[in-house]
């Protein structure tokens, strides 16, 4: 059984979507709404590679060129944001009512995991008040040597 705050959350995404391209000029492609079902099924990090991936199994006919255009539109109208974690492949994840989070990166095998600390935000609002400066968001990568690795 579908848990009612996903469907609710896929039918918000889903509107602002359909709004985003209808203002922007874009077609509303069942393709397009596929590959945003498909990464808000998902809580993980991912790749386009990987959401090609993804849709390939469930036998979706969608290129990659339709997934990075997608991808680039869900950017746009703030449904994804955009990670580089030190390597070149950009990673990705869902942005719609995700709790403010930060990042630590594994050097050696590349793990990435989230984490939050609301002294952070503290330093943000503080940060913002002092510099008289509005921040909208922010963004916060640690890189080191996970448990694991340091460990093998």
């Amino acid at each position: 059984m579908e848990d009612i705050s996903c469907s609710d959350t896929q039918d918000t995404v889903k509107e602002i979507f359909a709004n985003y391209m209808k203002q922007k000029g874009h077609r509303k492609t069942p393709e397009r709404f596929a590959i945003l079902a498909e990464i808000y099924e998902h809580n993980e990090h991912f790749d386009v590679e990987t959401l090609f991936v993804f849709m390939k199994n469930k036998n979706y006919q969608v290129s990659r060129a339709t997934i990075y255009n997608t991808v680039d539109l869900l950017l746009g109208c703030g449904l994804v944001v955009k990670h580089q974690f030190g390597k070149n492949i950009a990673q990705y994840e869902k942005a719609f009512e995700c709790s403010q989070h930060d990042h630590l990166i594994c050097q050696s095998c590349g793990r990435v995991a989230e984490f939050c600390d609301p002294r952070v935000q503290q330093i943000q609002t503080t940060v913002g008040e002092l510099m008289e400066f509005k921040i909208n968001y922010h963004s916060l990568y640690f890189y080191g040597i996970c448990k694991k690795c340091q460990d093998s």
